[in-house]
C-alpha cells in the first residue's frame, strides 16, 4: 500500500511527548534545558528569516525570548531529545497562509501547531463552566479553572471536504466570497452524532443537490485557521444534476480529467484551481492521477 501524500501543515517532525507533558516537573526541566529552542509567532503567523534555501522559521534560545513573550511558552515537543517551544509575540509574524507556501513542510507543520494553540489560548482565557480565569497546564496543552476545577483542552473541529465524481468528470464550485473563477471542492463541518460519510452526503446534497453513492477517504490535513481537521474524500454521486444553494455556492463546473489537469497547471480558460496550501488541490490531483472512491 502506498503512503498517502503529506498535505501542507501535516508531517510535524517533533515528538510531542504527550505522555510526559502532564508532569509539571518534566515541563519545568524542559523549560530550563540549556538547549531549549523557541519559535516566535504572532496572531497572524510565524516570524521568519531568510535561509540558504529560502524563508525559514527563526529559532531562538528559549531563555532569550521568555521575557518578551505574551503568556507562557507552549511546549511543542522534542527534536532529537532537545525541547522545542513556541512563544507568542505582539508582532513581526508573517501571515501563515503565505508563509506555508514558502516554508519547508516541517516548518509549516510546526508553525501551524503553534498558531492553533495560541488562537485557542486567546479564546479560552475564561472557564466556559463558571466564568473564572483559567490557568495554563501541561506545557500549554490544557487550561485549568481554579474556581470549579474544570479542565479545558484545545479543540479540533472536523470538516469533510469532498471531490464529487460522476462517470469521467469531477465537480468543483465557487463560494460567494471567492474571486471569479476560483473553484474548489465543497466542504462542511461534521455535526454531533454524524459520521464522516453521513456529513459528506448531507453537505453535498444541501449545497449542490447531489446524492452520494460511495465515499473514499484520501488523506487529511490539519488546518490552523483556527483549528480544523480537513478530512479529504473523493465520492461518487448518482447523477450530474446540480442544484446550487446560492448562500453556499454561486458557480460550479464538471471537469474531465484533462480539464482538471489544465486547471491545476493554470491553463484552463475559466477555472482557477485551489492553491497548493489547500487539500482540495491534493484531491483534484489525486483524481487526475487515477484515484477513485
Amino acid at each position: 500500500m502506498s503512503t498517502p501524500p503529506s498535505n501542507i501543515f501535516a508531517g510535524n517532525p517533533l515528538d510531542r511527548a504527550g505522555d510526559r507533558r502532564n508532569d509539571p516537573a518534566f515541563i519545568a526541566a524542559m523549560a530550563a534545558h540549556p538547549e531549549a529552542l523557541a519559535l516566535s509567532c504572532d496572531a497572524a503567523g510565524p516570524v521568519l528569516e531568510d535561509g540558504p534555501e529560502g524563508p525559514r522559521l527563526v529559532w531562538t534560545p528559549l531563555a532569550q525570548v521568555r521575557d518578551g513573550a505574551i503568556g507562557e511558552p507552549v511546549f511543542l515537543g522534542l527534536w532529537k531529545d532537545a525541547p522545542v517551544f513556541a512563544v507568542e509575540v505582539a508582532d513581526g509574524g508573517a501571515p501563515l497562509r503565505e508563509a506555508a507556501m514558502v516554508l519547508s513542510p516541517a516548518d509549516a507543520a510546526m508553525a501551524g501547531t503553534a498558531r492553533s494553540l495560541f488562537d485557542w489560548r486567546r479564546r479560552h482565557r475564561f472557564c466556559a463552566n463558571c466564568g473564572a480565569a483559567t490557568a495554563p497546564a501541561c506545557g500549554g496543552w490544557k487550561r485549568v479553572c481554579p474556581g470549579c476545577a474544570a479542565e479545558h483542552f484545545p479543540r479540533v473541529d472536523p470538516v469533510c471536504i469532498m471531490l464529487p465524481v460522476f462517470q469521467d468528470r469531477c465537480f468543483v464550485a465557487r463560494g460567494p466570497s471567492w474571486p471569479p473563477g476560483r473553484m474548489s471542492a465543497p466542504a462542511g463541518f461534521i455535526e454531533p452524532g454524524e459520521t464522516i460519510e453521513e456529513a459528506c452526503a448531507r453537505e453535498l446534497f444541501e449545497e449542490a443537490g447531489l446524492r452520494v453513492t460511495r465515499v473514499g477517504h484520501h488523506s487529511s490535513q490539519p488546518w490552523p485557521f483556527p483549528s480544523q481537521l480537513m478530512i479529504g474524500l473523493v465520492c461518487a454521486v448518482e447523477d450530474d444534476a446540480v442544484v446550487l444553494d446560492p448562500k453556499e455556492l454561486v458557480e460550479s463546473a464538471w471537469l474531465t480529467r484533462e480539464e482538471a489537469a489544465d486547471a491545476l497547471a493554470g491553463r484552463h480558460p475559466t477555472v482557477i484551481a485551489p492553491p497548493p496550501v489547500a487539500i482540495a488541490r491534493t484531491l483534484i490531483q489525486a483524481w487526475v492521477d487515477g484515484f477513485e472512491p
